[in-house]
C-alpha cells in the first residue's frame, strides 16, 4: 500500500494507492505541522485514525508534503514518527510547496507556485527543481495574505476599534472575541496558527463591505510585494496558488495579480488530486 498525503497546518488529506496505483481510500487528519505540534499530539492524530491504524502495517511508502517541512530537521523530526508508526514504510517527507507544484504544473514547465490557506509560501519552479527567495519564519513574522495573517489583522482592528461599527457588531456575534479566549488559543492551546485563520471565514463571508475587500487587496498586495516579485521572471511565467483563501477569494486574487500585470495560472483548493496523478505516473 501506497500513502500520499498533502498536509496544511489545519488538515491533512490522505489517499491510499495499491502498488498498481488504483485508489483504496481517502482519509483526512487534522493538520500534522512539526513546527507548532509536538511529538505526542502528531501520533494521537495518527493513531485516532481508523483508516491508518488499521493499514499502518500494509504500508510499503509514504509521499508526505507537509506544512512546516522546509526543513531537514523537521523533515526528520516527522520521519521519526513515521517509521514507528508505519513500520514496513519507507517514508519520504517534503515541504507542502512541492505538493502545489506536482498538482499546477507539467514536469518541465515554467511557474511560481504559491500556497494560499492557514499560512503562506511562495517559490519558482524551473521545470525541474524549486526555488525560493524568502525563507519562512512562521505564521507570527509572515504568512502574509494567508487564513491566520487576515485572522490576526481583524482581532487587531477589532481591538484597535478599526472596524466599522454595523460590522464590528457582527464580527462579535458571530464569534467568541473576549481577550481571555483569544489569548487562551493564541498562547496555551496547539495550532494557534490555525486558530487565528478560522476568522478569515468572517473576511470571505463580507467580501463585498468595503473594510473587507479593503483588507483582502491590501492582504493580498503585500504578498505579491513581499513573495512573488522577488523572483526576476515573476512577469514572465504563469503564477498559480493552492489553498482555502485564494480558492475562496479567487476573483479578487486574479485582479490583484492582473493589476501587477501577472500571469494567472491555475487556483487549486486542494492539490491533493493533482498530487496523486504525478504519482501514479511514476508506478
Amino acid at each position: 500500500m501506497i500513502l500520499i498525503v498533502d498536509s496544511g497546518a489545519t488538515k491533512s488529506d490522505w489517499i491510499a494507492l495499491t502498488e498498481k496505483g488504483e485508489r483504496l481510500f481517502l482519509t483526512q487528519t487534522l493538520g500534522l505541522s512539526p513546527e507548532v505540534l509536538t511529538r505526542p499530539v502528531i501520533e494521537d492524530r495518527l493513531a485516532n485514525n481508523f483508516e491508518l491504524s488499521k493499514n499502518r502495517e500494509d504500508v510499503s511508502a509514504l509521499y508526505f508534503y507537509g506544512a512546516g517541512c522546509g526543513t531537514d530537521r523537521m523533515q526528520d523530526f516527522l520521519k521519526e514518527i513515521f517509521k514507528v508508526f508505519f513500520p514496513n514504510a519507507i517514508a519520504e517527507v517534503r515541504e507542502d510547496t512541492y505538493a502545489a507544484v506536482y498538482a499546477t504544473t507539467a514536469v518541465g514547465d515554467q511557474s511560481i507556485v504559491c500556497i494560499l490557506g492557514t499560512g503562506s509560501n511562495c517559490s519558482y519552479y524551473d521545470g525541474e527543481k524549486l526555488y525560493q527567495k524568502v525563507t519562512s519564519l512562521g505564521y507570527i513574522p509572515m504568512d502574509d495574505g494567508s487564513g491566520n495573517f487576515f485572522g490576526r489583522k481583524l482581532i487587531r482592528d477589532y481591538y484597535f476599534n478599526k472596524i466599522p461599527k454595523e460590522l464590528a457588531e457582527k464580527f462579535a456575534s458571530e464569534y467568541n472575541l473576549e481577550a481571555d479566549v483569544i489569548k487562551e488559543n493564541l498562547y496555551k492551546q496547539p495550532n494557534p496558527n490555525t486558530y487565528l485563520a478560522t476568522f478569515a471565514r468572517f473576511i470571505v463571508e463580507n467580501k463585498e463591505h468595503p473594510y473587507c475587500k479593503g483588507v483582502i487587496e491590501k492582504g493580498f498586495q503585500q504578498f505579491i510585494n513581499n513573495y512573488i516579485m522577488q523572483f526576476d521572471l515573476a512577469t514572465k511565467v504563469p503564477v498559480s496558488f493552492v489553498g482555502s483563501i485564494a480558492y475562496y477569494l479567487r476573483d479578487e486574487l486574479r485582479k490583484a495579480l492582473e493589476r501587477n500585470d501577472l500571469i494567472v495560472g491555475q487556483i487549486l483548493q486542494k492539490p491533493i488530486d493533482g498530487l496523486v496523478k504525478f504519482h501514479q505516473k511514476s508506478i
